[in-house]
């Protein structure tokens, strides 16, 4: 029998294309957090920055949240611009483990201006962390009904999504929180920025949350920056 899953969704604070920096910040969230598995924002490690340069799953500067998850038994989900074959750059999801880091999922359902730089994923993916299948998407995604229908289809026990939007914006990402709960009758966590972000995004929406499969609001985070909010999932 698999065990509870203890889950945090976070808001940390970020400096623009300074990776180092903040996978310092990252370590340090890892290890407050307390869980299992800890879900950062979209782009979370370079910023919503189009520009910042991609980088690989074997990168140096990710060591301080290798070492985190090592002391802690965790999982990381943080967001990245990641280098593709051919030359092409993806909108990413890395799970950083005790062991190393692997890219877990590469963004479908890119924006206008982010497909101008970025190629989208070609597939949807589920990541199992002790026995618990998380199905992964990054912001837009969310928005995208056949998105969850594919992940879901996959066999998921939980959705799992880093976003971004502005304050005010901030109910959409609960508007699609409870669509995925409703279509699919599975928890949805959901770690989105806070504060400013780089990109246009001077006052991201923060309000991170984690919902249980019949809709009720788990545990939310407010506005602010740094924030950490958990559940654990039976």
């Amino acid at each position: 029998m698999r065990e509870p899953l203890a889950i945090a969704v976070s808001q940390p604070s970020c400096v623009p294309y300074d990776v180092s920096v903040n996978a310092m910040t990252h370590a340090e969230t890892i290890r407050a957090a307390g869980a299992r598995v800890v879900v950062f924002p979209e782009l979370s490690l370079t910023g919503y920055e189009l520009d910042a340069p991609a980088i690989t799953a074997e990168d140096p500067r990710l060591a301080p949240m290798i070492e985190a998850c090592a002391e802690t038994g965790s999982v990381a989900l943080v967001g990245a611009p990641v280098r593709g074959e051919e030359g092409r750059s993806h909108i990413a999801m890395l799970a950083v483990e005790g062991t190393g880091a692997t890219v877990a999922y590469r963004k479908m359902w890119l924006g206008a201006i982010e497909a101008e730089r970025f190629t989208p994923g070609g597939k949807p993916a589920v990541l199992d962390v002790g026995g618990w299948r998380l199905g992964l998407a990054i912001c837009k995604d969310t928005g995208v009904p056949r998105h969850a229908s594919d992940t879901a289809a996959l066999g998921i026990d939980v959705y799992v999504a880093a976003v971004l939007e502005s304050v005010g914006d901030a109910a959409v990402q609960e508007e699609r929180a409870r669509r995925v709960v409703a279509d699919h009758r599975v928890p949805v966590a959901m770690a989105s920025f806070a504060g400013s972000t780089g990109g246009g995004y001077d006052h991201a929406a923060g309000r991170s949350g984690i919902w249980s499969a019949d809709g009720a609001v788990i545990a939310q985070a407010g506005p602010e920056v740094g924030a950490i909010t958990r559940a654990t999932l039976t």
